[in-house]
């Protein structure tokens, strides 16, 4: 009887695939879409969520089933119910059946697949972090081999170090603006200082009240300050 090569498998297709998309800095959203594409075929679970940690919580981003009000929005607590343990301790969690009977076990009204029987939770890790964690749930008991879980955690590498290079480049985004913002502003306050009279304090008091005035940023506000005397100047050239 023939046996088929580990080259022919399709999991290591896919997991090249995966890696190849990341390598073409494909969407974020994308790459977790194929996640759960892979993880669904492979398990032939009934759901797959991914959370991804963000700022101390973990927030749902991708889900096999639709869920519109949900994703993007739903959030857990490092530690609440089994997705929370999972990221809190890095290490997976697999319930073979009554899922929901585990004391770890958090019930969401939102999600219906909380009702489903069996559970299997992976962290994503970014070199020895946990950056967030995948779901995959069957309706019916469901033992999980120790072959989809260590391809589900393969993945979970690799989808782990994508967050992490998009957490990254976030990152810088913001420092940009901060420093574009901070460079806007500090001009606005020179041309209050030079056409006001004010000290660098006052003119900063002075973009401040009127942001909370208008109800604009002090960005929004700053820029106005300066087209202000940039046309104004145009205009006296002219």
């Amino acid at each position: 009887m023939a046996t088929s090569s580990p080259i022919d498998d399709p999991s290591v297709d896919f997991l090249h695939e995966l890696g190849s998309r990341m390598a073409s800095a494909d969407a974020l959203h994308e790459v977790l879409a194929r996640v759960v594409d892979f993880a669904s075929a492979l398990t032939k679970c009934d759901s797959c969520l991914i959370y991804v940690l963000e700022s101390g919580e973990l927030v749902l981003r991708a889900s096999k089933n639709p869920h519109p009000d949900v994703v993007d929005r739903l959030k857990l607590h490092v530690g609440e119910g089994i997705t929370g343990w999972v990221a809190e301790h890095g290490e997976p969690v697999a319930v073979s059946k009554n899922a929901s009977q585990d004391p770890r076990f958090r019930i969401f009204q939102e999600l219906p697949e909380d009702t489903y029987e069996a559970f299997l939770s992976v962290p994503l890790m970014s070199r020895s972090r946990v950056v967030g964690v995948i779901n995959l749930q069957h309706r019916r008991p469901h033992v999980h081999n120790q072959r989809e879980i260590r391809l589900i955690s393969t993945a979970g590498f690799l989808l782990g170090a994508e967050i992490e290079m998009a957490r990254l480049e976030t990152e810088n985004s913001n420092l940009s603006q901060q420093l574009e913002t901070r460079k806007i502003v500090e001009r606005a306050k020179g041309i209050l200082q030079r056409d006001l009279s004010l000290d660098e304090e006052q003119a900063y008091l002075a973009l401040q009240r009127q942001s909370r005035q208008k109800r604009k940023s002090m960005r929004e506000v700053a820029e106005a300050v300066v087209l202000t005397d940039e046309l104004r100047r145009g205009s006296q050239s002219n």
